[in-house]
């Protein structure tokens, strides 16, 4: 099989006329430091800050009866995409910068630049979905290489005390009655996904703490929990 992309859900070979001729290579983004240099002392002091967004480029080609209104339509815009030599993740792009559609026509051929975000996040995993009945816990696999910012949902009542890997995070005030909260850690929201009010005031603690380590994790609660369900629990560099 040829080389493809997925931009938003759609693949590329599904464009009549359009080809990629060469994917980005896989790379590591590039971490963000501070270095400071202090007279009188050997060395210096280096402060991470985390990882950087970066470009990756494919050169794409025509062939056969093209559409170029819809090879525009395709590469217009932003979002998720997946390239064939890393087919079962994806990452969150935006296209900044020109495309030469002229070239494109002429020499059939021309290169397209996107942004991601440092992360990858897998396109085969679903989310997962925990109907809880009398046990306290669940065990969730981060199979990423690195710490993953879920987007968690809980269904239940009261005061909910929430615990990853046997640390307290958050204290969640559900009400008395049957309610809902969806914590967006990467976006540090909590809301209710059925109504989109939002729900901060009610979650007590720092967004950041609620994190998957690489591997196996336990999350673990007290008070009234009835379903649980959790996405972007892998993530990769």
């Amino acid at each position: 099989m040829r080389d493809y992309i997925i931009l938003n859900g759609v693949n590329s070979n599904t464009i009549t006329g359009l080809l990629i001729s060469k994917l980005p290579p896989i790379t590591k983004p590039k971490q963000r430091t501070q270095i400071e240099e202090i007279n009188g002392r050997d060395g210096d002091i280096v402060t991470t800050l985390g990882y950087s967004a970066y470009d990756k480029e494919i050169e794409i080609g025509l062939y056969g009866d093209f559409n170029i209104d819809d090879v525009i339509t395709f590469f217009n815009g932003s979002g998720t995409v997946t390239f064939s030599n890393e087919e079962e993740k994806y990452y969150n792009y935006q296209i900044f910068e020109q495309i030469d559609y002229e070239k494109l026509i002429r020499f059939k051929t021309a290169t397209v630049k996107m942004h991601v975000q440092p992360f990858k996040y897998s396109a085969v995993e679903g989310t997962r979905t925990f109907t809880i009945s009398s046990e306290d816990e669940i065990t969730i696999n981060n199979s990423g290489n690195y710490v993953s910012k879920p987007v968690v949902t809980i269904n239940g009542t009261g005061t909910i005390n929430l615990e990853v890997n046997g640390y307290e995070v958050l204290v969640i005030n559900l009400g008395d009655s049957a309610n809902t909260v969806t914590i967006d850690t990467a976006n540090m929201e909590a809301y209710n996904k059925n109504t989109g009010q939002l729900m901060n005031r009610d979650v007590t603690g720092d967004y950041d703490n609620l994190y998957l380590n690489a591997g196996s994790n336990t999350i673990s609660w007290t008070g009234t929990i009835t379903q649980i369900q959790i996405t972007n629990y892998s993530r990769w560099l």
